[in-house]
């Protein structure tokens, strides 16, 4: 397994498949992909990328910290799910963010997916809230160490 940067047109069609099946694929082409501070990840498995994650310079007024970033549209093919691929990004994109002087990582994490984030340290924060044609999520967070 391989982690790199890729751009945020590598993403899409692992998108489409895991997050936006049954909507058009231009669904899959987030506000703030080709921002010059966003970066894209993509874990590969023999050459294939198999499992992706965006990270956006993104303020939730939610949080007092000044500088934030966003993760979003983390998805991994089903043949390669629970092989900690996801964590790898993750590790991979903390450094990075801390490199541009953010101490906080922010999502709205599937209800489905909250055990995910638990785990990678993440903590959840308010209530279930619905976002319409996608499903249940809760607002999550990590504060990222100096």
């Amino acid at each position: 397994m391989k982690v790199k940067q890729i751009n945020a047109s590598d993403t899409h069609e692992i998108r489409h498949k895991m997050l936006r099946k049954g909507f058009p694929i231009e669904d899959c082409i987030f506000k703030g992909d080709d921002d010059d501070q966003s970066f894209h990840l993509g874990a590969f498995e023999e050459g294939k990328l198999v499992s992706v994650a965006s990270f956006y310079f993104d303020k939730n007024d939610t949080f007092e910290e000044p500088n934030q970033y966003r993760l979003r549209g983390m998805a991994t093919l089903p043949e390669h799910q629970h092989k900690g691929l996801s964590s790898e990004l993750l590790k991979m994109a903390f450094p990075i963010i801390k490199q541009n002087f953010c101490s906080l990582l922010w999502c709205n994490a599937r209800s489905e997916a909250v055990g995910f984030y638990q785990k990678v340290g993440f903590e959840k924060i308010g209530e279930e809230f619905e976002i319409p044609t996608v499903g249940p999520h809760f607002l999550m967070f990590k504060k990222l160490d100096s």
